[in-house]
Parts: structure tokens; C-alpha cells; sequence
């Protein structure tokens, strides 16, 4: 089994990174693959629509097309993004805009395909908004069902989500999420 963990912060070693870690260090027998998506070149999506004909994104080749292919080859995704405005990081939200035609095609009358059935995703989300306001003023609430939506129209199967609101000033990601973390690994198989 092929494990693509993608850190949508800018921080390697963020509490989003680490969280990430409480989930991939507790996969029993699969090859895991990190990426931080802040190292990633990636051109702007142009919204030439050409993909959606070709199946592949028709700019000059960049990390775009790499990550088509790393969503491609794995058989589960682990998605972390810290909250920004209500969503996902920019780099992250640019990856996603340029790899759609490697998640969904798209039948000839519009409805889209999902190119990913069967695969397993797991989503983390870490937010400076306390709660309950992070989930009032829809923060990580946003930002979860954006990163859905991807998956959902992709074909994967969300399997769990760990969420950290309140993490301003914070020192330490608490016990109880990173062993949430722990038995989202686990579920991963």
C-alpha cells in the first residue's frame, strides 16, 4: 500500500506537520510518502478548460503534473492544511485547482467522474480561532468541507478528521488529538 501524505503548511515542523506525523507513524505495512506542498513549483491554473478534453493539464510541465501523478499512484491520501480565512492554504487550494483533471474527468454531458473510487482519505485541519467560534464562525468547518468536496468528487472515501481550533499561543498539540491521530493510522489499511 502507497500512503501520499501532503503538508498544505508552510511549516515542516508546524503543528499541522505534526499532526500529520500522529497519523503516518502508526500505518502498519505501507510505503508513506511525504510532501510539502510550500516546496512544490506551481504554476497558476489558466482556466482554459483544455483539461478537461485532454485529461492532463496542458501548461509546461511543473509540480503540478508531478502531483497528478503522486494522487495517481497511491492507494490513500492524508490531506493537512492550517486554516486560512476560512479554508485552505493558498499552495494548497493552487495545487488542487491544477491537478483536477488527475482527480475527476468528466462525461461528455458535464457530469464529472471520480478517478480515485476505493481509495481511503484522512483530513487535518489546524486553526487559531478557539472554540467554539472556529466552529460558529465556520473556520474549520469551511476549511473540512472544502478539502471534501476534492475528495468527494474524486472518488475518495473520507475516513476520519482530526482538527486542532485554538492553537494561538499554544505550545503543545494536546494528547487526546494526537492519539486521535494514532487511531486514524491504524484505520488506514
Amino acid at each position: 500500500m502507497r500512503v501520499l501524505v501532503i503538508n498544505g503548511s508552510p511549516r515542516k515542523n508546524g503543528n499541522i506537520a505534526k499532526m500529520l506525523h500522529s497519523i503516518a507513524d502508526h500505518i502498519d505495512s505501507a510505503d508513506v510518502h511525504w510532501i510539502n506542498v510550500n516546496d512544490l513549483k506551481i504554476h497558476a491554473c489558466t482556466g482554459c478548460m483544455k483539461c478537461r478534453a485532454s485529461g492532463t493539464c496542458v501548461l509546461p510541465e511543473d509540480d503540478g503534473h508531478h502531483m497528478a501523478e503522486e494522487i495517481e499512484w497511491c492507494n490513500a491520501l492524508i490531506l493537512g492544511t492550517p486554516v486560512y480565512w476560512g479554508n485552505m492554504s493558498g499552495q494548497m487550494k493552487l495545487m488542487f485547482d491544477r491537478i483536477v483533471p488527475s482527480m475527476m474527468g468528466e462525461s461528455k454531458s458535464g457530469i464529472p467522474i471520480a478517478l480515485h473510487k476505493g481509495k481511503k482519505a484522512i483530513i487535518v485541519t489546524a486553526c487559531t480561532t478557539i472554540w467554539p467560534f472556529s466552529f460558529l464562525f465556520r473556520e474549520t468547518t469551511n476549511t473540512n468541507h472544502a478539502m471534501k468536496e476534492i475528495l468527494h468528487y474524486s472518488g475518495f472515501k473520507v475516513i476520519g478528521k482530526l482538527v486542532y481550533p485554538g492553537t494561538k499561543g499554544k505550545k503543545s498539540i494536546p494528547q487526546r488529538i494526537l492519539n486521535k491521530g494514532k487511531r486514524l493510522g491504524a484505520k488506514i489499511k
